[in-house]
């Protein structure tokens, strides 16, 4: 039953996909592969422990109204270790504009052996968006327009998505659509009419290999798609010291260059930072981008012990 309905899921999500909506992209992260659960559901009980993670990123700094988005993350498997479970709570602020998500994720596993796995995840919720379309900063000739007065106060923005993984402790790949509803905000009051959410796919992938014994090297790739916007890719190359240091470095397609560093303690705790350099028509305005996270794994007495995780 359950495979029934994740079959049909997908198969909706395909069909969307040549309907892509019009507007701009999703909050990015640099470092996504450590944050899969805000983009793909299917990644939720993947640490195979309770995991909790927490991202601040802070885009553009210097200039007003510039992205803050502030993320939390939990996910578990179930003692089957045959479902997975987690709850995203995301805060994104682009100048008066604020958007307060809480979703839940769901996936389901398939082990083709006792390594790679298929996991097929749903996810589902709500964005809270509020926009106060009195800030005075709109009207730099203080003379306000009639079609931008009033605010938009606690608007409820129902949404599911859906995604799929396949990985194992040294490969990934997926693809995942977190948004499928197009969402579109009309008020007679104030004469504003807007798409305030649009359907977004990404399409993520990753590798480890050996350098040698004590180092090992990663690369990944993200793709985000969605119409109205250029295709953007992210791709980084990042290596691993003796299990705990990770460093490397990151290229975002016409937007940015930088470095991702993180050190894991006791293969629970993990600290990680990212510096995006801006080489778009943006270069010179602002002091770049900062993205601090922290990460946590909570293993029971009775969970088994799993291999170390590199995504």
């Amino acid at each position: 039953m359950i495979k029934k309905i994740a079959i049909s899921v997908f198969l909706i999500m395909l069909i969307t996909i040549p309907r892509l909506g019009f507007g701009q992209q999703d909050p990015m992260y640099t470092q996504y592969m450590f944050n899969t659960q805000t983009i793909n559901p299917a990644y939720a009980g993947s640490w195979e422990s309770f995991g909790f993670l927490v991202l601040s990123r802070l885009q553009w700094i210097g200039i007003d109204g510039a992205p803050v988005t502030n993320t939390f993350s939990f996910q578990a498997p179930t003692r089957s270790y045959k479902f997975g479970y987690g709850i995203n709570l995301v805060h994104d602020k682009i100048g008066y504009t604020n958007r307060l998500g809480l979703f839940g994720d769901y996936s389901y596993v398939i082990g083709f052996n006792n390594r790679t796995k298929l996991r097929m995840g749903l996810k589902a919720g709500f964005t809270s968006l509020s926009h106060n379309l009195n800030a005075h900063t709109l009207y730099p000739d203080d003379e306000p327009d009639p079609l931008f007065q009033g605010a938009i106060k606690r608007r409820l923005l129902p949404n599911f998505g859906v995604g799929i993984l396949l990985d194992n402790e040294r490969f990934y790949v997926g693809i995942s659509s977190p948004k499928l509803i197009n969402n579109q905000i009309d008020d007679s009051y104030t004469n504003y009419s807007a798409f305030a959410e649009f359907r977004h796919f990404f399409f993520i992938a990753g590798y480890v290999f050996d350098v040698n014994r004590y180092i090992k090297f990663k690369p990944t790739f993200l793709l985000k798609a969605t119409m109205g916007a250029p295709v953007e890719a992210d791709i980084s190359a990042n290596f691993l010291f003796n299990e705990k240091f990770w460093l490397g470095g990151m290229y975002r397609t016409g937007d940015a260059v930088g470095i991702i560093a993180q050190w894991v303690f006791h293969d629970r705790l993990r600290i990680g930072y990212a510096y995006d350099y801006s080489i778009s028509q943006l270069q010179g305005l602002h002091f770049n981008t900062h993205e601090l996270m922290v990460s946590f794994e909570l293993r029971l007495v009775k969970q088994r012990i799993v291999s170390p995780r590199y995504f």
